[in-house]
Parts: structure tokens; C-alpha cells; sequence
């Protein structure tokens, strides 16, 4: 063999060499490649922060219109009135943690804003996120009680025992937020600050147990109780006298909210429940399938920003559930056009 044979045949091997190593860089650079079991957290892509922006802001607007209505407009209010108000005010205090969140994402999924502020964003969000299913699902029992059983005298129908029950709810609310934020605390996962996320590898136990709790307490008991609510009330409604105006007027204004309610449960709060409970499961018993990992979280995220169109959803509630509220979105409405 010739020496300009054996430089090629040299030359020849490094190439091969330097393609063998770029390749396995490559495949240990892949979401399934296992480290120690674990998966590395996966910065998320710049328009999640966008669009949660974009939702809560909008949310905040619409939402405090309402509360300018409820606390401004309506002087007398109901039981009704009382719970909307009460709903309103669990949608709005999650704004101003909005852009704390949209800046996590935006650095790559690091959270460098230390312990207190990783505990007020989950006892923050547990209050929104609980609030939010609780009251919606106090309005439910309460249109079915005033509709189904009108003739009857209920709790629910008195604005005293309705404002001691959502004084109440809020203290639970709280207690509850502060003991996720002390019991889920800020971990490091390949040097990033991991704050209320599926890669705190040693919270993998307490996530899977807090998410079986408020599955179920917090989505599967109200949603049923719910679609009872509701089916019973359209059941009842069916049976309104529309020949008069009013029946008519009753009718369609409950049957709009049957849709609205149903519509916010199952596309705001479900597939956020459905999909975290899959990843917990995923976490705990297969967490070194990190491809299905890295998909999961990308659901969630996007779930997680329909859990937060209800902030802006709601407001429909209020629309056809209170005269008033209707009368003065009109009024704004026509001095506008006019």
C-alpha cells in the first residue's frame, strides 16, 4: 500500500469516526434517552407565554367590567348575584401572577424568583383554579334549586347564608393554597429551578397523591353534580309554559346557561385534569419514558391555557344569569353606538 493510499484510508476512518460520535451525540440528545431514570425539564416554545398573556389579559378586562357591574350597578343584590360576584373575584386574582408565569417560560422553563414566590403562585393558582369550579358549580345547584324547586324554601335561596357560605369557601380556599405551597416546594432538576412542575423527581409521590384528590373532589364530584343540576333543569324547563313572555324568557335564559356551564367544565377544566393525571401516573411508573414525558407536558401547557379561557368565559354566566348585568352590558353598548 502506497502512502498517499495510507493517508486517504487514515483520513477515510476520521471521517467515519467524527460521524460515529456526531451520531451518538445526536441519540443521547433525544427525549427517550434515559439519565438515571429521569427526564431533563424541556424549555417550553415562546408563544405559550404569548398566548397566556394574551388569555389573561383578557380575562382581566372582561372580568373587571363584571366586578365594576356587580359592586358598581347593581345595588340590590340576590343570592344569585352573590355567588356570580364571588366567581368573578376568583377569576381576577390570578392576573397579576401572569406575567411572573409568562416570564418562567420565557427563560427556558427556569425559575429563578426563589421559595416565596413559587409558594404564592401555587396557593394563588389553587385558589383561581378551585374557586373557579366551586362557585360554578354553586351557581349550578343554585339555578337548579330557584328553577326546579321555585315553590320551595332553600338555603341557597337566602343572600345572608350565601354570603356566611362564600366566606367560608374562601378561607378554605386559602388554607388549602398555602398547604400545597408549603407541602411543593421550589427543587433543582439539571440546574434549573423547577417550581410546580412534573420533573421535581422527588415530589413524584406528593403529586400523584394531590392529583387524585383534586381530580376527584375538584373535577369529577362537581362535574357530576353539575351535569345533574343541569339535566334536571332542562328536564324542568321543557316543561316552562312558553305562551307567555316571561316563560319564554325563563326558558331560553336557563337554557343558554345549561350550555355555557357544561361548555366551561368540559373544555376548561377536564382535559386539564384528564392530562395531568396521566402524566402523574406516567411520572411515577414509567419516568423513564421521557418522549411521552416531553409530549404530556406540551399538553398540559396548552390544557392549562384552556383552564384559563374560563376567566373569560364566565362572564357569559353573569350575562344571561342577571338582568341586570344584561341591561347595563346594553346600555354601555348602545351610548357606544350612539
Amino acid at each position: 500500500m502506497t502512502t498517499s493510499h495510507k493517508i486517504m484510508f487514515s483520513q477515510q476512518n476520521y471521517t467515519e469516526l467524527e460521524e460515529f460520535n456526531k451520531s451518538q451525540m445526536f441519540m443521547n440528545n433525544l427525549p427517550n434517552a434515559s439519565h438515571g431514570d429521569t427526564c431533563p425539564p424541556e424549555p417550553q416554545h415562546m408563544s405559550l407565554a404569548v398566548i397566556l398573556c394574551l388569555v389573561y389579559l383578557l380575562g382581566l378586562l372582561l372580568n373587571g367590567f363584571s366586578l365594576w357591574v356587580f359592586t358598581c350597578r347593581i345595588h340590590k343584590w340576590n343570592s344569585g348575584a352573590v355567588l356570580q360576584f364571588n366567581l368573578a373575584l376568583s377569576d381576577a386574582i390570578i392576573t397579576p401572577l401572569t406575567p411572573l408565569m409568562a416570564a418562567y417560560f420565557a427563560m427556558d422553563s427556569n425559575w429563578i424568583f426563589g421559595d416565596f414566590a413559587c409558594q404564592l403562585k401555587i396557593a394563588v393558582l389553587s385558589i383561581h383554579f378551585n374557586g373557579s369550579v366551586i362557585f360554578l358549580t354553586l351557581i349550578s345547584v343554585h339555578r337548579y334549586v330557584s328553577v326546579v324547586h321555585f315553590n320551595r324554601s332553600s338555603l341557597i335561596k337566602r343572600k345572608i347564608f350565601v354570603k356566611k357560605l362564600c366566606a367560608g369557601i374562601w378561607c378554605f380556599l386559602i388554607i388549602i393554597g398555602i398547604f400545597y405551597g408549603w407541602l411543593l416546594p421550589v427543587t433543582t432538576e439539571e440546574n434549573h429551578g423547577q417550581c410546580l412542575t412534573i420533573h421535581q423527581t422527588r415530589l413524584t409521590d406528593a403529586y400523584f397523591i394531590i392529583n387524585f384528590v383534586i381530580f376527584f373532589f375538584w373535577c369529577i364530584l362537581p362535574l357530576t353534580i353539575s351535569v345533574f343540576c343541569y339535566s334536571r333543569l332542562a328536564s324542568s324547563v321543557s316543561r316552562i309554559n312558553i305562551n307567555s313572555a316571561q316563560g319564554q324568557s325563563v326558558k331560553n335564559k336557563s337554557m343558554r346557561m345549561i350550555g355555557i356551564c357544561v361548555f366551561i367544565f368540559g373544555l376548561c377544566f377536564l382535559p386539564l385534569n384528564v392530562v395531568r393525571t396521566i402524566g402523574v401516573v406516567v411520572k411515577k411508573y414509567h419516568p423513564s419514558k421521557c418522549r411521552l414525558m416531553l409530549q404530556l407536558q406540551t399538553a398540559y401547557y396548552a390544557c392549562y391555557i384552556l383552564a384559563g379561557i374560563n376567566c373569560c368565559l364566565d362572564p357569559l354566566i353573569y350575562f344571561f344569569g342577571s338582568l341586570t348585568f344584561h341591561n347595563m352590558l346594553m346600555i354601555n353598548k348602545c351610548s357606544t353606538t350612539f
